[in-house]
């Protein structure tokens, strides 16, 4: 299924909605009156107690806010709707982070949600690639996201921990309101060891890095990071030569080879490996890019 541009429903017909084009309501405007002196009255009953406030007090406050506020939004997607025939302006909401999460709680997000979890997997397919891997999404259902791994990442160890800082945060970032993802094909963990290090999963940004003309050494998150660029693609590695230990910063680009001063070469695409010397290869890391053009990558890995 081909997806076109985001954009808000114009023919969800909610309750109290007039069947004529007008603006879509959930409450009429007397319901809404109602709803914002049951929101006065009980901020006065709140700013009026003495001591601590009962809880269902603050919980009736809470929900009558959400609630009005989720109509409020409703009432501004409809007229949003109405005037956005390009998606221009639904995307615009839809990029917006805070905006983004504040449609998705009252259920008015313009992109569905499989649209947010394929292009989530846009995101993190060129790290898979990386890997001579691919992930295929096979279906959403229930809020539980199915894809299979492919290729080079089938079935192999370092599946889960892939799935697990690439795949898994691409997805929940662009669509929290999945719950869980599976991943056919992804070799369970190994055992722990009885002393087990734990390691930072947390995605650091790279800063500008420029158009990459030439491989480069930039430190992310208190690491150092080797990056290259092949085709407009975009891979990260730790910068030490496997073959002589020094670093790869000032190393040349021979096509997709990536040249050592000490003459070992090493396959950009395909994770690294040796070209020359298949059993030295270079620890790739993930990386994503964002829709702003924004590099973050997990310095964590191993």
């Amino acid at each position: 299924m081909a997806d076109g541009p985001p954009g808000f429903p114009r023919n969800e017909m909610r309750p109290g909605a007039a069947a004529d084009g007008g603006v879509q309501v959930t409450l009429d405007d007397g319901a809404a009156r109602e709803r914002v002196a049951r929101v006065d009255a009980l901020l006065e009953d709140l700013e009026g107690a003495i001591g601590a406030v009962p809880v269902d007090t603050a919980i009736e406050l809470v929900q009558a806010l959400l609630d009005l506020y989720g109509e409020g939004l409703a009432r501004m997607v409809a007229h949003v709707a109405a005037v956005d025939d390009d998606g221009a302006l639904a995307g615009a909401f839809a990029s917006d982070e805070l905006v983004s999460h504040l449609l998705l709680l009252h259920g008015l997000h313009p992109v569905p949600l499989e649209q947010r979890v394929r292009g989530a997997l846009d995101e993190v397919r060129p790290y898979l690639e990386s890997h001579g891997g691919d992930v295929e999404l096979l279906g959403i259902e229930d809020g539980v996201v199915r894809v299979a791994m492919r290729g080079s990442c089938d079935g192999c160890a370092s599946s889960a921990m892939t799935l697990k800082l690439a795949i898994e945060d691409a997805i929940h970032k662009a669509a929290p309101d999945v719950e869980e993802v599976v991943a056919d094909g992804a070799a369970a963990p190994a055992p722990a060891p009885l002393l087990q290090i734990e390691m930072s999963e947390a995605w650091a940004p790279a800063g500008d890095l420029g158009d990459l003309s030439a491989p480069v050494v930039r430190p992310v998150g208190g690491s150092e990071v080797l990056f290259v660029a092949i085709d407009g693609t975009r891979y990260a590695y730790r910068p030490a030569c496997p073959a002589c230990g020094g670093s790869l910063d000032g190393a040349g680009l021979d096509g997709e080879a990536l040249a050592c001063g000490c003459g070992a070469r090493y396959d950009v695409r395909r994770a690294g490996r040796g070209i020359d010397a298949p059993e030295r290869h270079l620890e790739p890391l993930p990386l994503l890019v964002g829709a702003d053009g924004g590099v973050r990558v997990a310095v964590g890995a191993a």
